[in-house]
């Protein structure tokens, strides 16, 4: 299951983790975002232990969200060792996650 990233968790969970981070920036209302839901659910049962994947709402989390200048939803962040080392807007398929991770990993 995806993890879920708050303001108050993410220094702790993400940029502190020595694993890659996929983070998916995104809304309940936003529907792209929720066709990409499942694909996000997948990649955390797919790499459940190597890679940290979650989520972080927009609405409930807007410190965070402001940090990464997130202006379009959804987006998904690599971040690695606390920095962004790649991103991608609006929905992705599971084989270009799938890509990005193993590139990044």
């Amino acid at each position: 299951m995806a993890k879920q990233f708050t303001d108050e968790n993410f220094q702790a969970e993400v940029l502190d983790s020595n694993q890659l981070s996929v983070v998916d920036f995104w809304a309940p209302w936003c529907g792209p975002c929720k066709a990409l839901g499942p694909t996000i659910e997948a990649l955390a049962e797919d790499y459940d232990g190597k890679v940290n994947i979650g989520k972080v709402n927009v609405d409930e989390n807007p410190q965070i969200s402001m940090k990464y200048g997130i202006t379009s939803i959804p987006a998904i962040f690599f971040i690695k060792n606390g920095e962004v080392v790649d991103k991608v807007v609006g929905a992705q398929p599971k084989s270009a996650l799938n890509s990005k991770i193993a590139a990044l990993s």
